[in-house]
């Protein structure tokens, strides 16, 4: 056992301080999350799109059959909420009363505050938390104390959680069971970046969180209530100074990358392969996902492709303005009006003879060069929206009454929900976004996976708690 680390009180029994990070679409379900609980850690289903089941315990391909996108959108939402619910269900039966069950949601997905109503409301007694970021959850609150159920937000500054707790948490302040404080340059996935922060230059996490518990102490919290330290948390004995801190109070620390590489984990086996090949600098912090927040994954030909897309790209205007003087002569078919700089013209006729024939709109008043089949993929992608995200800048979709946000779509980002649910269930890893943390290339130098070996979750956590 790790010096200093001690069991606490969560959901009314005893756990570890470890705590399994949500990862959808797919990346954590009933499998890792039951057997992260029965190790007796806090394990955690992810409630973003999760699988269902049909009778034989097959699961259930999640085809759209509407035919407008607020159809479509309805259908998802379906979808949620009975992927959670099963998924909730198994891995309650697999924790065999250990440890502890969360959801995770994004408040930024489509319908969030619908789909967190559905699934808790048919999951009584078996969710113990929920953890929220992607975004400024104010009624994640109000919602799960109205189901008896704690919630645990995510923020990565001091100065996210004191708006929350202005707003609104300090009314539900007694189902406040933790705070998780997502290092923004390390964490995997989406990450709470703000335009302030440059995303070249990353902070020491220790002064951003101990302001963040400054902040709850402002607000009355106490201290016994739990700051989680997420991303970049590899091995314990890295965090020592960080375990029984009267300055930080009571850390949890949870572990997103490493959980992915486990016996019962559901990603595929090349998903598997492909994170003990990673090498320091493999993971990209782009800015590439449709949500417009940045976020952490694999740099592979699929982000190389979206890097490439955007690195074609003019500016233009609708007349002739200053330096832009030359008519676009290339990649508007019969077009006219559109005014370029010299320089741009030239880099246009290039794209075009290199066979990035088709020049496509953005909101910023840009062109983008692409093949005719990439234009054919993305049109067919926007038209093919069924709302997954609150607003979507890549189809141009809004979950509100007019069902978009009034800007044009947006040809340099890209579907997220297909392609999360293509390398969650076999899709080449090549070709579709690859979610992981900045620590993942330890994978490949940490001695515990030497000559390929892949722990059970069990053998995991042990591990862990050793403090290695």
């Amino acid at each position: 056992m790790f010096k200093g680390l001690k069991p606490i009180v969560y959901g009314g029994r005893e756990v570890w301080p470890l705590v399994e990070g949500g990862k959808g679409v797919s990346a954590t379900n009933h499998m890792s999350s039951g057997a992260w609980a029965a190790a007796g850690g806090i394990g955690t289903v992810s409630a973003v799109n999760a699988d269902s089941y049909d009778a034989e315990g097959r699961i259930i391909p999640q085809v759209y059959q509407a035919l407008t996108r607020r159809e479509r959108h309805e259908e998802l939402v379906q979808f949620a909420i009975d992927g959670a619910v099963a998924q909730v269900e198994r891995a309650h039966e697999i924790a065999g009363g250990n440890g502890a069950i969360n959801i995770n949601v994004l408040w930024e997905m489509g319908g969030a505050q619908r789909v967190l109503e559905g699934v808790l409301s048919r999951t009584k007694g078996l969710v113990a938390g929920v953890t929220c970021g992607a975004g400024m959850p104010y009624k994640l609150s109000e919602i799960a104390a109205s189901h008896g159920v704690s919630y645990l937000p995510i923020i990565s500054s001091g100065r996210a959680f004191r708006a929350l707790w202005k707003r609104a948490y300090h009314k539900a302040a007694e189902w406040l069971s933790a705070v998780v404080y997502e290092d923004p340059w390390l964490a995997g996935g989406h990450n709470g970046l703000s335009n302030a922060e440059d995303p070249r230059a990353p902070q020491d996490p220790y002064p951003r969180v101990k302001e963040l518990r400054e902040v709850m102490r402002e607000g009355g919290i106490p201290d016994s209530v739990p700051i989680v330290m997420a991303g970049g948390v590899w091995r314990l004995d890295e965090w020592d100074n960080w375990i029984d801190n009267p300055e930080l109070g009571q850390i949890v620390f949870q572990f997103g990358t490493r959980p992915l590489l486990t016996q019962e984990s559901p990603i595929p086996p090349g998903w598997k392969a492909r994170l003990m090949t990673l090498e320091e600098g493999d993971i990209l912090l782009h800015r590439f996902s449709p949500t417009g927040f940045y976020s952490s994954a694999v740099l592979n030909p699929f982000l190389r492709w979206l890097e490439a897309r955007s690195e074609r790209q003019i500016a233009f205007t609708k007349e002739a303005i200053g330096e832009h003087a030359f008519e676009l002569d290339v990649g508007i078919g019969t077009k006219k009006n559109y005014w370029v700089t010299k320089g741009d013209l030239q880099h246009a006729r290039e794209w075009y003879g290199a066979g990035f024939t088709n020049a496509m709109k953005t909101p910023d008043d840009t062109l983008v060069f692409v093949t005719p089949e990439d234009e054919k993929i993305i049109r067919k992608d926007q038209a093919d929206c069924m709302g997954c995200l609150s607003q979507c800048a890549f189809s141009s979709w809004a979950d509100n009454e007019k069902n978009s946000t009034g800007r044009l779509a947006d040809p340099r980002s890209f579907c997220i929900q297909k392609t999360l649910q293509d390398i969650a269930h076999g899709g080449p890893v090549d070709q579709n976004l690859m979610f992981a943390g900045h620590s993942a290339f330890r994978f490949k130098t940490d001695p515990f996976y030497s000559n390929g070996f892949v722990p059970t979750v069990k053998q995991l956590v042990d591990r862990i708690l050793t403090g290695a």
